[in-house]
């Protein structure tokens, strides 16, 4: 139960990604601010769609109290104000990494969810308020943080695997299908690379300059450390070859929130981001022991 939390918050940057990887970082582009959470809870992992001049915003919730992570909705209008909050999408496991996108004229989230031992792909039945399972996606491993992208008449999947701690964070694996709902097929030289800097996926893959690049976290020395980009140079169903570059610069204005920064996705004209924090106090440790020990039956706790 450690004392250090981290507590990350998102932003919308008005800068394209394409821009932001093009000079290396966020630097001063205008930043707005998603709401400040109470202690001890956050929100992360940021991706948008717009739909009729609105941005609608989804993310991660996540309070300490309960570590029950579950997807919210952020509805802005093209001032960047704030018009409509709701969570969207909750289930009996942790839900997190809100990766929606469009395809076949439908909007499709896939979120992280490997605690319950399944990828599942969602589908809006009425955008974007209310979302369905839509396929379980099999793959060789549960997957972590997975990343769809139609590529060259292909879907392809990037995912870490969640089969140990060191895994989640180094151990980039690949799969590709014909159709985005089955026929997922892992690749053969799994996982195509081991690297705790280079491997998580952190966002929106882009391509630039008939380069495929992929967001990944930096988590080397702590979990979610900074961005880098993958330049996947070789991409087929038998072989695999990427370079690192960057890392991303985080905003100029980013204090207090200097200590990471995991996501970095595509809305059109903007990108949202993540960055983070650490608090520390005996109140974090606290926070912890209570919900350990509400998970004691009623004898031992007595």
């Amino acid at each position: 139960m450690p004392l250090r939390k981290d507590i990350w918050r998102p932003a919308i940057v008005e800068r394209s990604l394409e821009d932001i990887v093009a000079v290396g970082g966020v630097g001063d582009a205008p930043l707005h601010w998603l709401p400040e959470q109470p202690p001890y809870a956050f929100l992360a992992d940021p991706f948008g769609l717009w739909r009729n001049g609105l941005l609608h915003l989804f993310v991660e919730r996540f309070d300490y109290r309960d570590r029950h992570g579950t997807i919210e909705l952020l509805i802005y209008d093209r001032h960047f104000q704030l018009l409509d909050r709701r969570e969207i999408l909750t289930e009996p496991w942790h839900l997190s990494y809100p990766f929606v996108f469009e395809a076949d004229g439908e909007a499709w989230m896939l979120p992280e969810a490997h605690r319950s031992g399944r990828l599942t792909l969602y589908r809006a039945v009425d955008f974007p308020f209310r979302w369905e399972p839509a396929a379980v996606i099999p793959l060789d491993c549960v997957a972590v943080d997975a990343t769809p992208f139609h590529h060259q008449g292909r879907w392809w999947l990037f995912y870490t695997s969640a089969s140990d701690r060191e895994s989640k964070v180094a151990d980039l694996h690949v799969a590709h299908s014909d159709s985005l709902t089955g026929g997922w097929r892992p690749h053969r030289r799994n996982p195509v690379r081991q690297d705790p800097v280079s491997a998580r996926p952190g966002g929106t893959p882009v391509l630039m300059e008939n380069k495929l690049l992929l967001p990944v976290q930096n988590c080397l020395t702590t979990y979610g450390a900074s961005i880098g980009m993958l330049d996947i140079g070789t991409l087929s169903t038998e072989h695999f070859s990427a370079r690192l570059i960057g890392p991303i610069a985080p905003p100029h204005s980013v204090m207090p929130y200097a200590e990471g920064m995991h996501t970095l996705s595509a809305a059109g004209p903007v990108t949202l981001i993540d960055v983070k924090r650490t608090r520390l106090s005996v109140r974090g440790l606290a926070i912890e022991a209570r919900r350990e020990l509400a998970r004691l039956p009623a004898r031992l706790r007595g």
